[in-house]
């Protein structure tokens, strides 16, 4: 009788354990169901962009990214929104953002890496001249400057910005260390967050135009290419954040004598939003539009690798700025020998009049979410809100520039007449891939936590 309760036990301990162990198993399956084949509109895999980003370029990028030139980004989080009031501020110290001392910045990041190379003798001079002739203020214009002045607002609209550049010799932009202000989980959410995503995918992301028919049946037209792909973008944007602040959540501790915060892995929370059955079966989808969104700005860094490995990524530290262009040497070597890029010149490929017409709308409507930014309560989510869609607007910039677009065409520093990069753009270029790179990376960590959980 004691050897058969004991083999009942076993036997109801085992199956409970398999029981839960497939639950878990069948959770996974369900959020990663869709990490597989190509994606959409694109001939790349997701296994082989996978393989790539893991073990090639997330090692890469994560080790530049720790570098000066790359950590320090100049950015306005007092602009004020300019869709409606904010009234909802994060008040907790975590969405605080840490602010650089004037003496912590490498002095050749603030005066810029050509004006630091002058000797002080010739910057002296110049300095003087300077100030001599802007002490004789002249306030006429001419009317041939006013014509120009036309002339320059023409180009200037004419240029593919596909988002809005905070003026960094504004008083209120500050340089922030990245590094110290990472990207995760800080308390902040509400219907402040709702409000920001809702406005940008209800107002200004496209999405299918649905048609009423013989009462509740409804069929939708499907968008075009450029609509789609734009929809992708947006929607990878905001799962890579997600799982950032999944990866890195905020939990708070009793300690007996005060409460302690710390950062890890919540699991359960990267399952309410990417299980199918708990939300409302996008879950899967919004995880394989984060390798479009990857895919893309991969491309526009292989097309702008001529120009950048002109580039000084100058600091004035010597030795630091010769392992970054080696370590960017490295990463640009890499992504040129992947076979499978994204192909831009797929995109405003129709009618040119419609095509320049579409493309206006695409960039007016990137532009809006790259404002809606300012919108942000919590200033720590505003920071890395901004840098991410200025990023994505600087890959975009990249990928309609140059002679010709398509997979084989590049932009070089000999083109700088029509098309260049500030130092802002670049950092944020590489800074918003590198968050993709870290979100498909922490796939697999999530992927292992829900099967063992």
């Amino acid at each position: 009788m004691t050897l058969y309760i004991t083999s009942l036990v076993f036997f109801l301990f085992i199956n409970g354990t398999l029981q839960v162990k497939n639950r878990s198993s069948k959770v996974a399956d369900r959020c990663f169901c869709k990490l597989n084949g190509e994606i959409d509109d694109c001939s790349c895999k997701v296994e082989t962009l996978s393989v790539l980003n893991n073990n090639k370029i997330y090692p890469r990028i994560k080790s530049l990214l720790s570098r000066n030139y790359f950590r320090y980004f100049k950015v306005n989080l007092k602009k004020k929104c300019p869709f409606w009031h904010d009234d909802s501020r994060c008040a907790l110290k975590d969405c605080h953002v840490d602010t650089c001392k004037e003496e912590e910045i490498p002095s050749a990041i603030k005066k810029g890496s050509s004006a630091y190379r002058y000797s002080e003798e010739a910057q002296k001079e110049e300095s003087c001249a300077e100030e001599k002739e802007l002490s004789a203020l002249n306030t006429t214009i001419s009317d041939e400057s006013i014509q120009a002045f036309k002339d320059w607002k023409e180009h200037d609209e004419s240029q593919d910005l596909f988002c809005d550049i905070d003026d960094e010799s504004s008083a209120d932009s500050e340089y922030v260390d990245l590094l110290l202000n990472p990207e995760r989980y800080t308390g902040y959410k509400g219907e402040s967050p709702h409000r920001i995503w809702r406005s940008i995918y209800q107002e200004n992301c496209f999405k299918p135009q649905t048609e009423y028919i013989y009462g509740p049946s409804k069929s939708s037209s499907p968008l075009c290419l450029e609509k789609r792909a734009f929809h992708r973008l947006i929607s990878g944007l905001h799962t890579s954040i997600n799982i950032h602040l999944c990866a890195d959540y905020l939990y708070q501790e009793n300690l007996g004598y005060g409460m302690k915060a710390h950062w890890k892995p919540n699991v359960a929370e990267f399952q309410k939003r990417f299980d199918p059955q708990t939300s409302n079966g996008e879950g899967p989808q919004r995880l394989k539009n984060l390798f479009f969104t990857y895919l893309v700005e991969l491309r526009a860094i292989a097309k702008a690798a001529p120009y950048l490995q002109e580039e000084d990524f100058f600091t004035a530290d010597s030795d630091e700025d010769k392992d970054v262009r080696q370590g960017i040497d490295d990463l640009l070597n890499i992504i040129s020998t992947f076979p499978d890029h994204f192909d831009e010149s797929k995109l405003f490929a129709g009618n040119p009049n419609e095509a320049k017409l579409l493309k206006d709308e695409f960039r007016n409507h990137f532009r809006n979410v790259s404002r809606i930014m300012d919108c942000v309560g919590c200033d720590k989510c505003k920071l890395w809100g901004k840098l991410q869609t200025q990023g994505m607007g600087t890959a975009l910039k990249i990928l309609f520039s140059g002679d010709d677009i398509g997979p084989d065409s590049t932009v070089n520093a000999q083109q700088k007449k029509h098309f260049q990069l500030t130092r802002s753009e670049i950092v944020t270029l590489f800074n918003a891939f590198g968050r993709l790179s870290k979100s498909i990376h922490s796939l697999e960590m999530f992927k292992s936590l829900l099967s063992k959980s």
